[in-house]
């Protein structure tokens, strides 16, 4: 379990850092029209990749949720034990913390790094309403969340059956997770990840921390569902 637990920690750890890196860090390098900056496709790539890689070096240590929404979705899946949900989600968390705080550190290094807790998007953190990146509302914020994380685990579940096709399972799910941004970035910043959220909302300021319950609330919801909806359609609930 201790190396599970560090798998998890480790695999969020990479996930917060690199995706939430790059939206911090590269995706408005040289200001708007840059040609260096990635911007919004960057960013989706990010995430898709961190995941992608992330479960290919950590995934048959752990199973690679680095998600605590992807958690309950597989125990709602049948595909991983109730006993197991907390010391998991406690070490994602800590392991996006700490993403959280070595990104600080980093971008603190330059004279210019500033961040405005009220912006839309502020140090890479999620929101609805005024910090919505496109001012999109708590209810459409809500729906989102929920919607893209139930797609994410139908997507997960499919991929991961011992039916699938061997070996594929963490392109399919980086890639999937790279759609959900390119969709979802404008509305919430895209969170689909209650670890991810955290990490950066402690250190993105007092408006980032009063939307957080959404982050959580809204991606486990669309989490279980996920899990109940691909065990209805024909999951023998194989672990």
């Amino acid at each position: 379990m201790i190396k599970r637990l560090g798998a998890e920690f480790i695999g969020t750890f990479w996930l917060v850092l690199g995706g939430c890196g790059s939206a911090v860090l590269a995706a408005n390098f040289g200001g708007d029209g840059n040609p260096l900056g990635i911007g919004f496709l960057g960013v989706a790539l990010a995430f898709g990749l961190t995941v992608l890689t992330g479960a290919y070096a950590l995934g048959h240590i752990s199973g690679g949720h680095f998600n605590p929404a992807v958690s309950f979705g597989l125990w709602a899946g049948g595909r991983f034990p109730a006993r197991d949900l907390l010391p998991y989600i406690i070490a994602q968390v800590l392991g996006g913390l700490f993403a959280g705080f070595i990104l600080w550190q980093i971008a603190s290094g330059t004279a210019t790094f500033a961040v405005d807790p009220n912006a839309a998007g502020a140090f890479a953190s999620n929101g609805y309403g005024s910090h919505s990146p496109g001012g999109y509302s708590v209810a459409a914020a809500f729906l989102c969340e929920v919607v893209m994380t139930a797609m994410f685990l139908v997507v997960i579940l499919g991929a991961t059956h011992p039916r699938a096709p061997a070996g594929f399972g963490p392109l399919a799910i980086g890639l999937a997770l790279t759609l959900i941004h390119l969709i979802s970035i404008p509305v919430t910043n895209t969170s689909v990840n209650p670890a991810r959220s955290t990490g950066v909302a402690v250190f993105a300021g007092a408006t980032a921390i009063a939307q957080l319950w959404l982050f959580w609330v809204a991606p486990i919801i669309g989490g279980l569902l996920g899990g109940v909806i691909y065990r209805w359609l024909g999951d023998d609930g194989q672990r």
